[in-house]
């Protein structure tokens, strides 16, 4: 597996290898030694998997607090994402910068999202389906996000906002400048 640093060193890209034969393939995406090696350590609880039918569905920018927060491991098995995950946590060099990455199912890429970081994604083509593990259980108590489209992030989305596919909870999310300390 390939790890690489992400603009915001605390992400990681993540390249498993893909060994493939005229059957298809086999790959392993997440073996403990292997992340521990590379210094990802997580206790995986949930696995989570989203499928989205158009292009432009964007969702997040989430995250949980507490003890509830979470880690996360993102991989595109059908189609590709524009994935975003923007760092709130307080003490941070990096605060209110974010990182981003292309994942897709051809590329075979992944990204590693610690506690502390708002996470979210815009689909690039129809059919996507993202699988992602997380560290802790979801707690709607502990949920909490950004606005996705905040001039004040500069986040370079792929998509216009008139044309996002948006839940109604995603609309309502706050600015960032609104935002209270969640990850002191």
């Amino acid at each position: 597996m390939q790890v690489e640093p992400a603009s915001i060193p605390d992400v990681k890209i993540l390249r498993p290898k893909r060994h493939g034969d005229p059957r298809g393939f086999f790959s392993e995406t997440w073996s403990r030694r292997t992340f521990e090696a590379a210094g990802i350590v997580a206790e995986w609880v949930q696995d989570n998997h989203a499928a989205s039918a158009e292009r432009g569905v964007v969702r997040g920018l989430h995250c949980q607090i507490g003890p509830a927060a979470q880690t996360k491991l993102v991989r595109v098995t059908r189609g590709s994402i524009f994935d975003v995950a923007v760092d709130l946590r307080r003490g941070s060099p990096t605060y209110g910068r974010h990182a981003t990455a292309i994942l897709s199912a051809d590329a075979w890429n992944q990204i590693f999202v610690p506690k502390g970081f708002a996470h979210g994604y815009c689909t690039l083509e129809p059919e996507t389906e993202v699988v992602y593990k997380v560290d802790a259980y979801y707690a709607p108590e502990h949920d909490r996000g950004v606005f996705w489209n905040d001039p004040a992030l500069g986040i370079p989305w792929p998509i216009a906002p008139e044309a996002a596919l948006l839940s109604e909870k995603d609309r309502g999310l706050p600015r960032f400048a609104d935002l209270p300390a969640l990850f002191p």
